[in-house]
Formats: C-alpha cells, structure tokens, sequence
C-alpha cells in the first residue's frame, strides 16, 4: 500500500530528479521493513524508519470498505445472500492480504473466524467450525509446513551457505560465471527450500553481495560494472527454481491443493517436475546470458571472486556430521517423492524425514518452536486454504466459471487457455504477493476450466500453476526476494520496472509457446 501512495503522488511531479530520487530512497526503506516482517535479518546493520500511520489507517479502512460496498450490491441472479455475503467477505480479507495492515495469518484467521461466527458457509454451529479448521487437517497445509523445517535444517547446518560459495569459486572466474553460478545454486538449493524468500534471499543473497564490492561496483553511479547484473540474473533465476520444482515455492503446494479439490486430480512431485523441464532448462541455460546482452556488465572478468570464495569456505571449515546429516536425509526425501510416489504420501515423506531430523539432532525442538516463518506459514496456508474451498462450497465459483465460460464460447480450446493462462499472469501486478494471488484467482480460473466442454483440465492447470513463480519477475513487491533485490539498491527503480517487463513477457511466451503443446502431449 504504502508504495502505491507514495508512487501516486511522487508520480505528479515525474520532471522533478530530485523527487525520483527520495522515492528510491522511501521505496527501499520500505523493502527493507517489508523484508524484516517476513522474519529474515538480511542486513545487521538497522534502518531508521518512520511509520506512516495515516497509510496504516487505509490499509484498515480500505478492506473494511470494499466488503461493505459489495453487501450493498443485491446478490446476482443464482447467488443466495449468504453466498454473497461470503463473497464480500472474502474480497475484504484479498484486499487486507494486498494492503498488509496486519500479518497476513492473523487476516487469514480473522476472516475464517468471522465466516463461521456468522455462519456463512453453513449455519449449523457444529458444521460450520468443521469447516473453519478443515485447512489444518489438509496434507498440502502440513507439507508446507514442513517444507519450512527442510530450510530451518540448511540454515542451521551451513549446508546452503557451503553450495553457495562453492558454485561461485568453481564458476566464479567471469561475471557471466557469476551469473550462471548464483542460478545453479537457487537451483540445487529449490528442491529442499519451498521459501524462495530464505531461500534466495537469507541465503544466495548473502553469499552474492560480497562480490561486486570487491571491483568497486556499489550501489549507484558503479551499479552497472557488475552489480546490477548479478542482482537481476539472480532475482530473475530464483523464479525460475521457483516454478520448476513442486517443493521450490510455497504457494506451488497450495496450488497443487487447489486443483485437486477442483479437478479431483493428483500431481506428484515428478510429474510437476517433468511438465517443467523443457521449459525451467531451456531458462536456466539461456536466462544468464540473456541478462548478460540485454543488462550488460562492464566488468567481463570477476578472477579474484574464486579465491574470496575458497578463503570463505576455509573459515567455514570441513563438512560436519550435522552437514553430512541433512545431505542424506534431503536426498532421501527427494527420492521418495520421486520413486516411492505411488507406495508413500507426499506429505508423509516429509513427517518422517522431518522427524529424522529431530531424532538425529540436525534440528532440535527449540529450534522448531522458535522457527516463526514456519508456524506462521502453518496459520496463513490452513486458514487461506479453507477460505478458497468456502469459495466453491458456497456456488461462487461455479456460478462465475460458468460466466466467463460463455463469454469465451466460440473461441477454440486452446486459444481459450492461452488467454486464461496470460490473464491470470498479468494480473500479478494487482498483488503484493503470491499466495494471495492464488487464494483470490486460482479457485476462479479452474472453476472456469471446469465449465468449458472439452477443456484440456489438466495442461490448463498445470500452466496456472507453473506461472506462480514466474510472475514474480514482474514488480518490486511481486515475490518475497523482489524487495531484497530492489532494497540492495544495484537496481534501479526504472530498470526493475522494464527489466521486469522484459522478462515477464519472455517467461510467459515461454510457459505457453512450449508448455501448452508439450503438456497437452503427455497429458492429452
């Protein structure tokens, strides 16, 4: 909220260089708070910053507003009233999801407990709290959850600070090395770390914003001898990782949730992994050199990175057995997921190795009571999870599917899933964050899907879920690195717009233009 107020009133005075360059400054101020809430200490160094309370206060009165105009409104034809209350509640906890007047599990559970107190799901007591707390008994909610505990176990061992640096002494010897190095890492790391924001941002970042101080590119003026690219190349790889593995992004679980509610379909780990592939290698491959020529550095050759590299991981010393640990029990989870599909749950594998690491003190129970981003993760997934399946419950989203459904009728099936896929995607710009995203639309644009005869259900799904992760390349505040990214101040705020548009397009021609037929192929 508070950097669209302060874009639409700066932007009334776009002559000005004075002006842009406070809005950077505000800007960043306020991504690096924004970053700070999430419960990740990138910097240790601490930045004064003033709390605006008159944006606090709309970001209060704004939700509160829109679910009050929507009551007014008679419910549409088809609807009941409790339907359309339900609807204009839910609207109001999307917009306090995008505002952020509160943490967004409290607004989560807020809005849960106001659904079921006033009984707009169903109006027997007893059905109704079974549905308020139904999110925390789903496997998905628990996966996450647990998901969260793998990354506790990378950070609390070294092991992804040790890949980090390792891939940057082995390829580390250009800046397009460096390039290809950071992208590599976020890709081995994405498997294990479902939060793309400790992920890239608690973990490669730390490790890659040594290196451009170290040719006298900071922040500024000297921003493009090195540090703006590997900034961008590596923000724009973790939305790559983020899409190409089931377990690389959060709200990838909650999607997966969704469509088998919606389609009563299963996706295991290494069928999501191979829709990807053609697409996440041919991006990984490509996507630093793309950067390379169309963001280009000034400094070609980085030879002294290496050797910074190698004295970092001397400090750091020998694998420990803790290390060793949490290698083996990573890989274990990843294999049952891929071979053992069919004999084990998804969400069981990872009970067990999470409780392996405990067992074997790769973590320990403090450890896991003291991990915030983990439990508030359990609250927000659960609770949010249960409001999208009110969605359905209620006949909102069969009543809208069938809507948009007409207004698509004529056009032929695949062209009506290249532009649900494309709306879903531009859309991202409306939201601060992607598991809104997929809480507000997801539920809407499958119910479509569903009420298209014909309709290829489960390309059309996948190609929704895939994009989540790649619309995060689109904004400052569009995933949970971007404001880390945009913060280091190596980016400016004109090149992440472009840049992010730039490759937004190029993400999406991607998804579509090999995904769709490549999809329908293995699942038509």
């Amino acid at each position: 909220m508070s950097e669209h107020l302060i874009t639409y009133l700066l932007g009334m005075q776009e002559g000005s260089r004075e002006v842009w360059e406070t809005y950077d400054l505000i800007v960043r101020r306020i991504s690096e708070l924004k970053t700070r809430r999430r419960h990740i200490d990138y910097e240790k160094e601490a930045f004064p910053i003033s709390t605006n309370k008159n944006s606090l206060k709309m970001a209060f009165v704004i939700p509160v507003v829109l679910g009050l105009l929507i009551l007014l409104i008679p419910a549409p034809e088809g609807l009941t009233p409790a339907a359309w209350r339900y609807f204009a509640l839910f609207m109001a906890v999307v917009a306090a999801l995008i505002l952020e007047p509160l943490p967004g599990s409290v607004i989560g559970l807020l809005g849960v407990s106001a659904a079921a107190a006033l009984g707009l799901v169903d109006a027997r007591p007893g059905p109704s709290i079974t549905w308020a707390l139904s999110g925390f008994s789903d496997g998905v909610v628990w996966l996450i959850f647990v998901a969260f505990m793998f990354s506790l176990g990378y950070e609390k061992t070294g092991l992804g600070k040790r890949v980090a640096l390792f891939m940057v002494k082995v390829m580390g010897k250009s800046t397009l090395g460096l390039g290809y190095a950071s992208t590599l890492t976020d890709l081995v790391l994405a498997p294990f770390m479902p939060s793309n924001t400790a992920r890239s941002g608690g973990t490669v970042y730390p490790v890659i914003r040594n290196i451009p101080p170290l040719y006298k590119s900071e922040p500024g003026e000297t921003s493009g001898k090195m540090g703006s690219y590997l900034m961008w190349t590596t923000f724009a790889g973790q939305c790559v990782t983020s899409s190409m593995f089931l377990t690389g992004l959060a709200p990838n679980l909650l999607a997966i949730g969704l469509i088998t509610t919606a389609y009563k379909v299963t996706i295991t780990w290494s069928q999501w992994f191979m829709g990807f592939l053609p697409i996440g290698v041919l991006l990984v491959v490509a996507l630093p050199w793309l950067v390379y020529k169309l963001y280009p550095p000034t400094i070609k050759i980085s030879a002294e990175v290496p050797a910074w590299a190698g004295a970092e991981l001397k400090k750091i010393g020998k694998f420990t057995l803790r290390e060793i640990t949490m290698l083996l029990l990573g890989a274990l989870a990843l294999g049952l997921w891929i071979f053992a599909r069919d004999q084990i749950n998804a969400t069981t594998v990872a009970l067990l190795v999470f409780s392996l690491m405990l067992l074997l003190r790769v973590v320990s129970w403090d450890d896991v009571l003291s991990n915030r981003p983990a439990w508030n993760a359990l609250v927000w997934f659960g609770t949010l999870v249960t409001l999208a399946g009110g969605l359905t419950r209620v006949g909102i989203v069969p009543w809208f599917a069938e809507a948009i459904a007409g207004a698509l009728s004529g056009l032929p099936v695949n062209l009506m899933v290249v532009v649900l896929v494309a709306i879903f995607f531009i859309t991202h710009y409306f939201f601060a964050s992607i598991t809104a995203h997929a809480v507000a639309l997801m539920p809407v644009f499958l119910g479509v899907g569903a009420a298209i005869p014909d309709f290829p259900l489960v390309p059309y799904a996948l190609l929704l879920a895939y994009s989540l992760g790649l619309m995060g390349v689109l904004t400052p505040y569009a995933t949970g690195p971007a404001p880390v990214y945009y913060g280091s101040g190596y980016i400016s705020r004109k090149d992440f717009w472009l840049m992010g548009a730039i490759f937004g397009v190029i993400f999406l021609v991607l998804l579509l233009g090999i995904g769709l037929p490549y999809l329908l192929m293995l699942h038509g």
